[in-house]
C-alpha cells in the first residue's frame, strides 16, 4: 500500500521542495495536478503529503484551542473519568495510526463507490493519491476560525470532485456522485468542515 515508484509518470519532485510545490500546484491549478501529478503504484509521496496535511491541521488544533485533548476512560466499576493526553501523543497518533489509517480506509470506500458509477477506472493507489492530495486547503483548518475552516473543507470537497474526474477519467456529475460520501467523512468529519458550516450559518 505505500509502494514508492523511482521514476513515476508525471516527474514529481521528492522530500520538502516537493511537498511544497504539490501544495501549491494542486491549490492554484488541480486539473493539471491530478491529470500529470498522480502515477499508478506511486502511493509513498501522496501518503507523505496527507499525513503532513493532517500533522498540520492537528497541530494548529492544539496550539490555538484552549485546553488539553482528553481521553475518557471507563473503570470497571463503572465510574468514567478523563485523562489529559500530551499534546505530542496526540500528534504521533496522527502520524502513525490516524491519518494513514483514515486515507486508506476512506480510500478503499471511494473506491467501491467508484465502481457503481465509472466504468473505466484508474487504480485504489491513484484514488489514495489523490484524497491526499484534495485534503491540501486543510492544513490550514486547524486554527479557531469557524469561516475559515468551512472554507477549507468545502475547497477540498471541489478538489476531491476535480480529482475523481481527472484520474478516473469521469464527468464532473459522476464524480460529484461517487465523492459525496467521502467527502463528508473527511472534510465534513475529519476536518470538521460540517460543526463549522453550521456554525457560520447560525451566527
Amino acid at each position: 500500500m505505500t509502494t514508492w515508484v523511482e521514476r513515476p509518470e508525471g516527474g514529481r519532485d521528492r522530500g520538502p521542495r516537493g511537498i511544497a510545490r504539490a501544495w501549491v500546484e494542486v491549490l492554484i491549478n488541480p486539473r493539471r495536478f491530478f491529470r500529470n501529478g498522480v502515477a499508478p503504484g506511486d502511493q509513498a509521496p501522496g501518503l507523505v503529503f496527507g499525513v503532513l496535511v493532517a500533522v498540520g491541521y492537528t497541530v494548529a488544533q492544539v496550539a490555538t484551542e484552549p485546553g488539553p485533548v482528553r481521553l475518557v476512560t471507563q473503570t470497571p466499576g463503572g465510574e468514567q473519568f478523563a485523562q489529559a493526553v500530551p499534546d505530542a501523543l496526540v500528534i504521533l497518533a496522527v502520524v502513525v495510526v490516524v491519518a494513514p489509517a483514515t486515507l486508506h480506509l476512506v480510500s478503499a470506500l471511494q473506491t467501491v463507490l467508484l465502481m457503481l458509477v465509472v466504468r473505466d477506472r484508474a487504480g485504489v493507489s491513484e484514488t489514495v493519491q489523490l484524497l491526499a492530495y484534495a485534503a491540501a486547503p486543510c492544513v490550514l483548518a486547524g486554527f479557531p476560525f469557524p469561516a475559515l475552516r468551512a472554507v477549507c473543507a468545502a475547497y477540498g470537497t471541489v478538489l476531491l470532485v476535480v480529482g475523481i474526474s481527472e484520474v478516473h477519467r469521469t464527468s464532473l456529475p459522476r464524480a460529484a456522485v461517487a465523492a459525496v460520501v467521502p467527502a463528508a467523512i473527511v472534510f465534513g468529519g475529519g476536518f470538521g468542515g460540517t460543526t463549522a458550516v453550521i456554525t457560520v450559518l447560525g451566527g
